[in-house]
């Protein structure tokens, strides 16, 4: 009976710490209009996000892609679907393309379009046109 509670304790425990590996289609499941902020007066892409997306919110997910490195004295980074020459900022993706990344303290220094595969939770974010809309709060990187 030991035995049999000890088996089911480790698929319980090991349940609630896994992640869930996302793909950039998952993160294409939103659709964007034009919504005007008042505070910066102008127009900005506001995003309607679809079921699975909104089922992932607040969820450890892993995602690979490519670090750019935007500010890093600020600890600004995003994780690009595309590498920099053909990033979101550069006329390739829309906004579903890039992650805005909340790193851990400890994190490794990154270069540019280095490749990885990052593991945080994940925030859908609609209203604060200071912060992407897809961000990874908690991110690390994991070993593939």
């Amino acid at each position: 009976m030991l035995r049999l509670l000890s088996i089911l304790l480790f698929f319980v425990v090991s349940q609630g710490l896994s992640q869930t590996t996302i793909t950039w289609k998952i993160l294409s499941d939103v659709k964007f209009s034009q919504k005007y902020f008042e505070e910066v007066g102008g127009y900005f892409y506001y995003p309607h996000f679809g079921k699975s997306l909104k089922a992932l919110e607040g969820k450890e997910v892993l995602l690979k892609g490519h670090i750019l490195v935007i500010d890093p004295e600020e600890g600004f980074y995003v994780l690009s679907r595309y590498p920099f020459a053909s990033c979101f900022f550069c006329g390739e993706g829309g906004p579903e393309s890039i992650v805005e990344l909340i790193l851990k303290p400890d994190h490794p220094n990154f270069l540019m379009d280095d490749f990885v595969t990052l593991k945080g939770r994940l925030r859908l974010n609609q209203d604060d046109i200071n912060f992407c809309n897809y961000i990874f709060e908690e991110a690390e990187i994991v070993s593939d």
